[in-house]
């Protein structure tokens, strides 16, 4: 149904493509009690963490709608100067590829469905919705609303588990988004090639954070404190492990300390501003990690209450157990350095990672540590807050993904740019055999710039 109908170009024209960002504004909007109450439901988000899941997309929808004349028209580009001497022109289009799967993870249930999917519609693709179905309250929403607010040859919804997702990636779509593990992502960019389908997969890691003598400790104790935290540390992005200089080290500590203790208070379990584990196997995942005599703050959990209290390891080591993957949860390892050259050739030995942070008042020691350290977006003196800027493209970099959205980068992404070269019809280029009696070279001279 919805390959029929994108066959039809239905979706090329910018009336539709508004028409469903405003639909989805006021699913969004229209239900937002409804869609905070489901996230509570599924793990306990507390009301920020439930409200950014709303703005977040209203921010990206509105960005598309204020720009999508400028994105959707042809781009002149420059021709080399025998070219545009003679009255050729270069274009570049951008045409929607066509039926989009968008597989959504569990940890911002809304906001990384759906922020994929108005990409995907603004550039005019019709859309299959699949929510994650470890949350179940947030997943039936979807199920309940979409076929509400869309059209199902425009945008659809399936939900289920393991089976679905498999019956879905035998199909051949044009386009897949997939938001998730590493391990999973390997799957559906094994079934994409059985359809030459191009994906983009943003993944995760084991996210670094550099703290050196000249950062502010107390601003950087906040933000990773927050940044960890947040989610109960189910976030792709979140700072995974700290690296500080060893002079600096221990009073950073203390730091993050009163930082967790000023946000969650002495008992974090009653805190109505953290969130649960999402299953009881991801909480003894979690505590498997913690090391006993490492800990410096927190420790305690309860895999009946998905429960992990925010908790300091250190001083760490990179083989530590929580130091062989990604954490995922509100666990913070905090290692020592001494040299810069040192620590950011051992963080390069590690898989590349979605995100990395690093607080100095020293450009010399952000900038060095920026261009050394391969990963897909970060701050500088913040944690996180990248994500949410529509002007920045997102995404990862080896293992931990590939391909960018957000902006222009996700209009781009889920486009083919279609490159045409025009050529006026009196003018023509001798490009056509027999060779042996012409100059080869004045034959080339238009292309040579």
């Amino acid at each position: 149904m919805q390959n029929d109908a994108f066959q039809s170009d239905r979706s090329k024209t910018k009336a539709w493509r508004l028409d469903q960002l405003e639909k989805l504004e006021r699913m969004l909007l229209d239900n937002r009690e409804r869609w905070t109450d489901a996230l509570y439901k599924d793990f306990g988000k507390p009301p920020f963490e439930q409200e950014f899941e709303i703005v977040v997309p209203m921010g990206n929808i509105n960005y598309y709608r204020d720009n999508l004349d400028d994105l959707m028209a042809p781009e002149p580009v420059a021709l080399p100067a025998g070219l545009a001497e003679t009255g050729h022109e270069g274009v570049i289009h951008r045409e929607p590829f066509g039926v989009t799967l968008v597989i959504g993870p569990f940890n911002a249930p809304i906001l990384l469905l759906l922020d994929p999917a108005i990409a995907a519609l603004a550039a005019g693709n019709p859309v299959m919705l699949k929510p994650a179905n470890t949350t179940p309250a947030t997943a039936r929403l979807f199920a309940e609303l979409v076929p509400k607010y869309f059209d199902p040859r425009d945008v659809a919804v399936v939900t289920g588990g393991r089976d679905e997702i498999s019956a879905l990636l035998e199909l051949p779509f044009d386009f897949i988004f997939f938001t998730g593990s590493s391990k999973v992502g390997k799957v559906v960019m094994r079934a994409a090639a059985e359809h030459l389908t191009p994906v983009i997969l943003e993944l995760g890691g084991q996210n670094p954070t550099l703290v050196d003598t000249s950062a502010d400790l107390e601003r950087a104790a906040d933000y990773i404190a927050w940044g960890q935290n947040a989610i109960s540390g189910q976030w792709c992005i979140a700072p995974g492990y700290v690296c500080v200089h060893e002079d600096v080290a221990d009073a950073f500590v203390e730091k993050v300390k009163a930082s967790i203790r000023r946000m969650y208070g002495d008992d974090p379990k009653k805190s109505p501003d953290f969130a649960r584990m999402i299953s009881e196997k991801d909480a003894e995942r979690v505590a498997s990690y913690i090391v006993e005599d490492q800990i410096v703050l927190g420790g305690r959990h309860s895999k009946a209450d998905r429960y992990v209290e925010p908790t300091l390891l250190y001083p760490a080591g990179w083989s530590d157990p929580a130091m062989q993957q990604e954490i995922f949860g509100p666990v913070l390892p905090i290692l020592r350095y001494r040299d810069l050259a040192d620590v950011v050739g051992r963080i390069k030995t590690l898989d590349k990672p979605l995100a990395a942070y690093v607080f100095s008042r020293d450009r010399a020691v952000a900038e060095r540590f920026i261009h050394s350290v391969s990963f897909g977006g970060g701050c500088v003196n913040m944690t996180n807050l990248h994500c949410w800027v529509d002007s920045l493209p997102f995404g990862g970099v080896g293992s931990s993904g590939m391909g960018k959205y957000y902006g222009k980068a996700g209009f781009d992404a889920l486009s083919n740019l279609k490159s045409m070269l025009v050529s006026p019809v009196d003018q023509l280029l001798d490009v056509f055999p027999p060779y042996v009696e012409k100059d080869i070279e004045k034959l080339l001279a238009p292309f040579a710039g």
